[in-house]
């Protein structure tokens, strides 16, 4: 018994060894950019419907500051995400969530931040990773959540990217696939005078 333990022990060492060391290598290959913009389309397929849900915009992800969201197909909608909260426009209705009166806020927020980004570090702290390299440039990773909070909601996650996260999919406990492909994404130019506005409200 003491050696199968002793096995199961060292081999677990070895394992997270491995997810670390893949971190390590993936983050190497990853842009270290304070501000990124780019294009995105998303489709998402509810279970039990055949028709996937398609929309598309564009983003902006500046760091120490949040996400603006803007889709603009099938219609016109604006998603900031802030440390603070979460503030969704559409028209002339505005919606605003406080994360202080809703602290799974603040995780969500953490979450969409390291999976845009690719913040391999952070992601390691509440996922299960595996994954590899790919060519001279690319990686893919796949995520299974340790946290309880994730657990309820996601089954596991995939990404793959080269210099920038270029492919997320999330699949969800209740069978729904969320699958986000990004494109022109490029770092910079910095924030435009209405752009810092939006992130201060």
């Amino acid at each position: 018994m003491k050696r199968l333990l002793l096995a199961l022990a060292l081999g677990g060492l070895a394992l997270a060894c491995q997810a670390a060391d893949l971190a390590t290598d993936i983050a190497a290959r990853l842009a270290d950019a304070p501000l990124l913009r780019g294009q995105f389309e998303q489709k998402k397929s509810l279970a039990g419907f055949k028709q996937a849900l398609v929309s598309s915009g564009d983003f902006l992800l500046w760091r120490d500051h949040g996400l603006s969201w803007h889709t603009r197909t099938p219609f016109d909608s604006r998603l900031t995400l802030t440390r603070h909260g979460i503030t969704q426009s559409q028209g002339t209705t505005t919606l605003k969530m406080d994360a202080k009166k809703e602290p799974g806020l603040l995780l969500a927020n953490d979450i969409l931040f390291a999976l845009l980004s690719g913040d391999v570090s952070l992601l390691a702290q509440r996922f299960q990773m595996s994954g590899k390299l790919v060519g001279a440039e690319g990686w893919q990773l796949r995520l299974a959540p340790t946290d309880a909070a994730l657990t309820k909601v996601f089954k596991s996650i995939e990404l793959s990217g080269a210099r920038f996260v270029q492919d997320i999919r999330l699949e969800d406990q209740n069978g729904d696939l969320t699958a986000i492909r990004f494109s022109q994404t490029k770092q910079g130019p910095a924030a435009t005078p209405e752009e810092v506005k939006n992130f201060a409200d």
